[in-house]
């Protein structure tokens, strides 16, 4: 695999849509991140004055990486050699890398190097839970788990498991972006014709 190889798929798999809508996710957070989402009372008083945009708007950038996975292609692709399979993972890693970069660069100008760190482990726990959510129920369905856990963090903020609010240094919080990360690539991983193959190899 070369860097020409890598240029190739990237050309044809989104490359210019997924980092132009990571960088207007970045420069809305570096515009109008510490705007509220308003949101109605539930039985907590801080729930009335909402959330920040830019504690949620990492799910975007993550959800716009697994757009790389679609395509009329897609089903084909998901039984290619595991040469294929490599230049796929160093595409994902490339755009990750790219992402969490313009991310962390942008928050760090206008809300300071801590908040960066704390979007990239948004951006990167998302990921994980959009990857899953892509091989449980298809390609233009990335959203759904990581919307899901939005709600949860939306409505109920500021507990142990809010990473979109706790510091940098929460071990909590980079503890579930391990396990979501592996999550995520155990099912990138979990192809259609690996998972054939080993439930051959056990019958």
């Amino acid at each position: 695999m070369t860097g020409c190889d890598l240029l190739r798929y990237a050309r044809v798999h989104r490359a210019t849509a997924i980092i132009t809508g990571t960088v207007v996710v970045a420069l809305l957070s570096a515009f109008f991140g510490n705007t509220r989402i308003a949101l109605p009372s539930i039985g907590s008083a801080s729930l009335s004055s909402g959330v920040p945009y830019r504690q949620e708007l990492p799910l975007l950038s993550a959800v716009f990486i697994t757009a790389a996975f679609g395509g009329s292609m897609s089903a084909h692709e998901a039984s290619g050699t595991p040469a294929f399979h490599r230049l796929r993972r160093a595409y994902l890693v490339a755009l990750t890398t790219l992402a969490c970069v313009l991310s962390f660069g942008t928050e760090s100008l206008t809300a300071g190097p801590e908040q960066g760190v704390v979007f990239v482990r948004s951006l990167l726990i998302w990921l994980g839970l959009a990857l899953l959510s892509v091989r449980l129920f298809g390609e233009q369905l990335g959203w759904l788990i990581p919307l899901a856990s939005a709600f949860a963090l939306i409505w109920y903020p500021l507990h142990w498991w809010d990473w979109t609010a706790n510091p940098a240094s929460d071990v909590a919080s980079w503890s579930t972006a391990a396990l979501s990360l592996a999550w995520g690539a155990a099912a990138t991983a979990a192809t259609p014709w690996r998972r054939r193959t080993l439930f051959r190899s056990r019958s």
